[in-house]
């Protein structure tokens, strides 16, 4: 192993005897350099996007949502939400009510999600992160914050109190809804928009906050009846233990999902995308690789009286392909770590000094994360290995008889 190691070291450093194999091991190195700088910045750069795209999201959800298996509705009388509140790891506990609802404002109608909250919701979801106009919700019932694509459907102003938007939900029971008189089919609540918040394209048509109360009177719900329990932590490490505390004070089944399972659909994408991205990364980097095949073949065959000098000394096949696989796997660790060093100096640099920008005044959004060093650097590994094996095995005894030519 040192004897074979010594002289890879050697053929890697030093200059062949025939310009053109020099030419060819210096375009290797290069491109292997360069696909790893490729393949890093690109993972990089799908980490901050996913990043910046579930940061929205992240001012919007709680840590932790409680609902109902079967049914639209939990009881949370009032024991049991002092119960509920006393469990260590729950900071602040809210109760919510959501409902699809139909709105009408100024001869233009919408339909959204009207969301019921109490008055200590602005310690879950941070008012002043996603308000754009006005202010949030205070204890006058016909106040609403609506998202900026409702607002911009019903071309509602906030502050606007020359009109009053009317949400209406169907009145519960059987047979509710009666088409000779529908004003009575509904529950309406007469509202003035007093905020306006923005998020991401899908919340921002999707929601409207309210007060509970208001939202309890709208639907007809008692004191004790919410749609959901939304929670923060005060340690995301206590999760499981406050979900099985939670699930304990109920007699029915539970659904409890933290940030990560309210965003499955987009966080699937997300990296499903990454994913494509990686592997297509990953066949240029074995295109590429061929360059390392070609630049160990046209040593062996440069090198094939050498060879024949060391097997007359009595080194085994064997021994003289492993120095052309060593030779290969220098280069292409060698070459990877350089690489991987420009890419982490290009990524740093983006994330202090924003050189590049996907849009006036927003950078494009880096994430420097140690998996996709490891990803990076593995893959390169791995595949230059597999590059200097095969391009080692050239090495046989008919190679060698041929040299006494």
């Amino acid at each position: 192993m040192n004897f074979s190691f010594y002289i890879a070291r050697r053929y890697l450093i030093s200059k062949n005897g025939k310009n053109a194999i020099n030419i060819i091991n210096i375009l290797s190195f290069i491109i292997t350099i360069v696909g790893t700088t490729a393949l890093f910045i690109v993972l990089s750069g799908f980490s901050g996007l996913k990043e910046f795209s579930t940061s929205f999201s992240g001012y919007f959800d709680p840590d932790l949502q409680v609902t109902a298996v079967q049914g639209k509705t939990l009881n949370v009388p009032l024991s049991r939400k002092r119960a509920l509140e006393n469990i260590t790891g729950i900071q602040v506990l809210s109760e919510v009510i959501e409902e699809k609802a139909f709105l009408s404002y100024s001869e233009k109608n919408d339909i959204a999600y009207i969301k019921g909250v109490p008055d200590n919701y602005d310690q879950i979801v941070s008012p002043d992160s996603i308000l754009i106009y006005g202010s949030w919700l205070t204890d006058n019932d016909p106040q609403v914050v609506m998202g900026a694509g409702i607002a911009d459907d019903l071309s509602i102003s906030v502050n606007d109190y020359s009109t009053f938007m009317q949400i209406m939900v169907p009145r519960p029971g059987t047979n509710a809804i009666n088409a000779m008189n529908l004003s009575r089919s509904f529950s309406t609540l007469d509202a003035i928009a007093t905020g306006q918040f923005s998020v991401n394209e899908d919340l921002d048509n999707k929601y409207i906050f309210m007060r509970l109360s208001a939202a309890r009177t709208l639907l007809s719900y008692s004191d004790s009846t919410v749609t959901a329990l939304e929670i923060k932590l005060t340690d995301p490490d206590m999760e499981d233990e406050v979900r099985e505390e939670i699930t304990a004070l109920f007699d029915v089944d539970l659904e409890i999902k933290n940030k990560l399972q309210l965003n499955g659909a987009l966080y699937k994408m997300l990296n499903s995308e990454n994913l494509a991205v990686y592997l297509i990364f990953t066949l240029v980097l074995i295109i590429a690789l061929f360059n390392v095949v070609g630049s160990i073949i046209m040593m062996i065959l440069d090198k094939k009286k050498n060879l024949k000098t060391l097997a007359d000394l009595g080194a085994e096949v064997g021994q003289l392909r492993l120095i052309f696989f060593l030779q290969g796997t220098l280069m292409t660790l060698s070459g990877g770590i350089i690489g991987l060093l420009i890419g982490i100096g290009f990524v740093y640099g983006q994330i202090h000094y924003n050189w590049i920008y996907i849009a006036p005044g927003i950078p494009y959004p880096f994430a420097m994360e140690l998996l996709n060093v490891l990803v990076s650097l593995l893959t390169i590994a791995v595949l230059g290995i597999i590059a200097s094996y095969v391009g080692s095995r050239r090495i046989n005894d008919r190679l060698l008889s041929q040299a006494k030519l």
